[in-house]
Parts: C-alpha cells; sequence; structure tokens
C-alpha cells in the first residue's frame, strides 16, 4: 500500500461522491468535482493505492430479493483472555451470515448483525455457534421490525471537520 497522501478538497469531494455513487463514471466524477477526466482518474488511482477507498460494492435490495430478519445480537463471553476474543472473532468473520459484529465496551462484548430467512435459520445458526466452543456465555437476540435509517455514506466532511 502506498503512503497515505494529504486529502485536500478534491479528493475529500472524491471519497464523498464515490461511497454515494460507486458506480458513476470517471467522466460524471470529474465533471462533479470539478476536474478533467485524466487528473480525476489519477487522483481515483492514488486514493485507491493508498487504502482510502477498500471496495467497491452494490447494494442488494433484500426485501424485494427474498423474505428474510435481521437480528442484533449482543453476545458476552464466558471467558477475557485474548485467545478467547480471536477465536470468536476468527470464527464470526467466517460466518456468512453475519453482516457486521462489533467489539464493544460496557454491559457486553459483541454486538453482531445477522441475517436470516427467518427465525427458525436465525435459532439455528446461534445454537451451531454455542456448540462450537466460542465461550459465548449469553446472548440477547433482537429482531428488527423495519429499517428507519440506513446508509453507507459516511459525513467524511464531519469527521474532518473540514466545511
Amino acid at each position: 500500500m502506498a503512503a497515505a497522501p494529504k486529502l485536500d478538497r478534491i479528493d475529500i469531494n472524491i471519497l464523498s461522491t464515490i461511497q454515494r455513487h460507486g458506480d458513476i463514471t470517471n467522466v460524471k466524477l470529474a465533471e462533479t468535482v470539478g476536474l478533467s477526466t485524466s487528473p480525476c482518474l489519477q487522483r481515483l488511482k492514488r486514493l485507491e493505492q493508498a487504502g482510502y477507498i477498500e471496495s467497491y460494492r452494490a447494494i442488494i435490495n433484500l426485501r424485494k430479493l427474498a423474505d428474510h430478519i435481521i437480528v442484533f445480537t449482543e453476545i458476552t463471553l464466558r471467558d477475557h483472555g485474548p485467545k478467547d476474543f480471536q477465536k470468536f472473532e476468527a470464527e464470526i468473520r467466517k460466518h456468512r451470515n453475519v453482516l457486521e459484529c462489533h467489539l464493544l465496551s460496557g454491559g457486553y462484548d459483541y454486538l453482531v448483525k445477522f441475517v436470516a430467512r427467518n427465525i427458525m435459520q436465525y435459532q439455528s445458526i446461534m445454537e451451531d455457534m454455542l456448540e462450537r466452543g466460542l465461550s459465548i456465555d449469553k446472548y440477547f437476540s433482537y429482531v428488527a421490525i423495519k429499517p428507519v435509517v440506513t446508509g453507507n455514506a459516511v459525513p467524511i466532511e464531519d469527521l474532518l471537520d473540514r466545511r
């Protein structure tokens, strides 16, 4: 990975634009950020090489695809040694139904976001995890009723305090 370049206003605009419109053409991106196409593409490649852009993805409308549930699960481990956390995290990274997993401070150790066909499949997933010896002491499940706010666009300008 290349050294991280110092970001200027145009770099930030490029990042802000492509996180909302990952399929934007270079011509449209250049127009949006006020550059000609060649310098815009050079900047985009530099941002990719420096690791600011991890990947490009499509967001699938799951409601159109299939019936499903989203379950947020609070997980507390029984043991809190480094190997216990490493084992849990290695296993959770492999699980196809895990959309997100966050190590937290506070009342429990992890918050995991699962997707499943239904409650029965989710319960089967949890039973399998319990049988794997992952040091899970307890878990609490919260089935999402409906999404109210979703999005992957981070307010980059606010995080960098550059408005």
